[in-house]
């Protein structure tokens, strides 16, 4: 079995910590059950300790990095997933729905072995972070990969919509974590802990343009707001099915 996160995954535990504030957000959304499936579970980033987990992966590279304790992984693919009707009582999917090859069948066999919540961690293809007005080429990439946000409806059922605030001293490396730490984003190892940056690749013409408007104060004057925001929301949202 090949995966994405086999030829990019490399580091990926160093880059991509679990933000402590998402992760209360995350286990107070799951609300209580015995049993979880954390599904393209990587190196097992946000998965609670006070339950039963069992973790779906597809890399080899990402359950490699997964430390020692942490949930048992099976590795095998969201479409096909090897478990009976209902065998869990929730699910937890965080931002792996967009990677996934056939996103609508991997919804389906999610609800199918999942006998009560479902929560997923995504990305609103239609928000506009103040980075795409530097890298529009991020925003035709959310538009190509990310499910729309009625994809779930027709998959799940009756959905709820909760938008995520990132703080702005966010561990976690994701793509618009560092939106009140502009200079970071000319950093290629925090670039590398992002898939979307890995799938631009370089170089981003857009990143120097940031550059010359951080020197000049452009970027201060034009985005002054964001300084005194302690989270922002930059479009990331939980679908909460069940």
């Amino acid at each position: 079995m090949t995966a994405l996160y086999d030829q990019i995954g490399d580091g990926y535990a160093g880059l991509r910590r679990p933000d402590p504030r998402i992760a209360a957000r995350l286990a107070a959304a799951l609300g209580p059950s015995a049993s979880l499936l954390n599904i393209g579970a990587g190196t097992g980033n946000y998965e609670p300790q006070d339950r039963r987990v069992v973790a779906v992966e597809p890399s080899r590279e990402m359950i490699r990095q997964r430390p020692q304790g942490a949930a048992p992984a099976v590795q095998a693919v969201a479409a096909r997933l090897p478990f009976a009707d209902g065998a869990f009582e929730a699910a937890l999917a965080v931002l792996t729905v967009h990677h996934w090859p056939d996103p609508a069948a991997g919804l389906r066999e999610l609800r199918r072995v999942t006998r009560g919540r479902i929560v997923i961690l995504t990305f609103d293809p239609g928000a506009r972070p103040w980075l795409t007005d530097y890298l529009p080429e991020l925003a035709a990439l959310d538009e190509a990969q990310m499910p729309a946000l009625t994809d779930y409806v027709a998959a799940l059922g009756s959905v709820r919509l909760e938008p995520l605030e990132i703080p702005h001293d966010c561990v976690d490396g994701f793509l618009y974590a560092y939106w009140r730490r502009p200079e970071a984003y000319f950093d290629p190892r925090l670039r590398s802990g992002s898939s979307s940056f890995r799938a631009l690749g370089a170089p981003l013409a857009g990143l120097e343009r940031l550059r010359s408007d951080l020197d000049s104060g452009s970027w201060d004057r034009r985005f002054a707001g964001l300084k005194g925001l302690d989270s922002y929301d930059a479009g990331y949202r939980l679908v909460i099915a069940g």
